[in-house]
């Protein structure tokens, strides 16, 4: 069977959802961009050198941090809806946002805490063990997607496509692996929180942006691995019907 071969109508109906909610997630990010103006690869120039040097290894940080935190408060707070998850990184951004990079440096880890536990939370509902190592290994992998400010399915899907194995791998060594995709992701975010006068809106709104886009791809992520779990389907063949469903692009 390959992507354009028939399928079961239950599978094509879910797929059919997941494409939906990829295509609505990258969706966001491009609007909230049309509606502060630029792009996203002139955002990272608003940054000033010393912070470029620094993002990366702060990215680095930011997750080890977020992957200890999200497992401890897992014991004592429950998961929380979507809308919390994106209301909550919504007024931190804001916050960030308000006092211009300092403020916005400061805030990073703590929005990829919450990022990283809406992940985990996804994991669950589609019938993962966030207390499984390998899930939480898998639940950061989802931090190498293209990112909210790049309107580009191609990169996406060789997120989803790549299934590099994941046995015996550490969280550290994930994490070194995944760091440098997203620290280029949070510096536009970082930048986009940087535009005078507009910092605290458009901090909130970048978070807004940015956490839907990892929840709907983490959906789209586990997903997928449902999917292939229950019926015992490739994921490389699940990938391939599920871009036959995306939008075709100028």
């Amino acid at each position: 069977m390959t992507g354009t071969e028939l399928l079961p109508a239950r599978l094509s109906d879910e797929l059919d959802v997941l494409a939906a909610r990829l295509t609505s997630a990258e969706g966001t990010a491009i609007r909230m961009l049309n509606y502060f103006g630029g792009r996203a690869e002139n955002l990272l120039e608003r940054l000033p050198d010393w912070a470029k040097d620094e993002l990366e290894r702060g990215t680095e940080r930011a997750l080890g941090y977020a992957v200890e935190a999200a497992q401890v408060s897992r014991g004592s707070l429950p998961d929380q809806p979507a809308w919390v998850n994106t209301g909550l990184t919504t007024v931190l951004g804001a916050a960030g946002g308000a006092g211009g990079l300092p403020t916005a440096l400061a805030e990073l880890p703590v929005t990829t805490t919450v990022l990283f536990r809406a992940i985990l939370g996804t994991a669950a509902l589609h019938g993962f063990d966030p207390a499984e190592m390998e899930v939480r290994r898998e639940g950061l992998t989802v931090f190498s997607a293209a990112g909210p400010l790049e309107h580009d399915d191609g990169a996406n899907m060789g997120f989803l496509a790549a299934r590099v194995t994941l046995t015996g791998a550490t969280v550290r060594s994930v994490i070194a692996r995944v760091a440098p995709r997203l620290s280029v992701v949070l510096g536009q975010k970082l930048a986009a929180q940087t535009v005078p006068v507009l910092g605290a809106a458009a901090g909130a709104a970048t978070n807004y942006a940015y956490t839907r886009y990892y929840q709907e791809m983490a959906h789209v992520h586990f997903g997928l691995a449902r999917l292939a779990r229950e019926g015992g389907h490739d994921t490389v063949v699940l990938t391939e019907a599920l871009r036959a469903r995306l939008p075709r692009r100028d």
